[in-house]
């Protein structure tokens, strides 16, 4: 009887799960729950700006508007690097990953804009 039991839970386990994936993966729902996903996230929703530092660098090192959104959606946020109290504007520092993990960006995180300041590649 106990058996039966567990046979029938988790088969509504199994169920539900599959239902609960497909209903959140169509409201394009993310969890950003850590302290890269959260900075990272608050960055991305603001209105962005490029710095004239950046844009030189972008022309000269086939950087473009896409691989900088790369980096703010996959990057790690260098906390140790990082002025995260600075006022007005927060200022971090984000690394690339994989075939960006030379580039690195230090943006100004405000209010309403977020500004990349510097593009470094090393």
């Amino acid at each position: 009887m106990l058996i039966k039991r567990i046979g029938y839970f988790l088969v509504g386990v199994s169920i539900s799960s599959v239902g609960v994936y497909f209903f959140w993966q169509k409201k394009n729902a993310t969890f950003d729950y850590g302290m890269d996903s959260r900075t990272l996230k608050s960055i991305r929703v603001k209105e962005r700006f490029f710095s004239e530092d950046a844009k030189k660098v972008m022309l000269n090192s086939n950087i473009d508007s896409t691989k900088i959104s790369t980096i703010l959606y996959t990057g790690d946020v260098d906390f140790g690097k990082s002025e995260p109290r600075k006022e007005p504007c927060a200022e971090y520092y984000i690394t690339g990953n994989r075939e960006l993990k030379n580039v690195s960006l230090y943006v100004s995180r405000c209010d309403s804009a977020a500004t990349i300041q510097k593009i470094i590649i090393e």
